[in-house]
């Protein structure tokens, strides 16, 4: 049994230094959703606060992330989550991918499958009230009935 415990711990001490890129990149404010539409202060929080780690380039990796193998499975989600929707990168989307990015985040809102509940549990900032729902609803809704998307 103590070489089965010791060989576990070797093993995890080991995958500690498998690397894990957690470089953002560059924001670009003209590709930048927020800065395309200038969100609102209140909407751009509620954004922050529940969608852009996940869903842009803006990234805040809390501590947990920092440790095999918690650390690829969080920067799977974020590569899956940017690879839906990344609002840092909004500007270089074409005008039928901003429709459907549009809808599905509405979709994902009105039906509450956004944020993860997995997230939730460790941000609790992102856990959105009836009212932000509402909000982002409203929100969406005025952008996608914007003809100039």
């Amino acid at each position: 049994m103590k070489k089965i415990i010791f060989w576990i711990v070797i093993v995890f001490l080991a995958i500690q230094f498998i690397p894990v890129d957690k470089v953002n990149k560059p924001i670009d404010r003209k590709n930048n959703f927020v800065d395309i539409y200038k969100t609102p202060h209140n909407i751009k929080t509620i954004l922050k606060n529940a969608c852009y780690d996940c869903h842009s380039n803006e990234t805040i990796y809390p501590d947990y992330a920092h440790v095999a193998p918690i650390s690829w499975a969080v920067k799977d989600h974020i590569n899956e989550g940017r690879e839906y929707l990344n609002f840092s990168e909004w500007g270089t989307y074409n005008n039928d991918i901003r429709k459907n990015a549009i809808q599905k985040t509405l979709e994902t809102v009105r039906n509450k499958q956004m944020p993860l509940p997995s997230y939730i549990n460790y941000h609790p900032a992102a856990n959105l009230t009836t009212r932000q729902r509402t909000d982002l609803e409203n929100y969406f809704l005025s952008i996608q009935n914007n003809s100039a998307l």
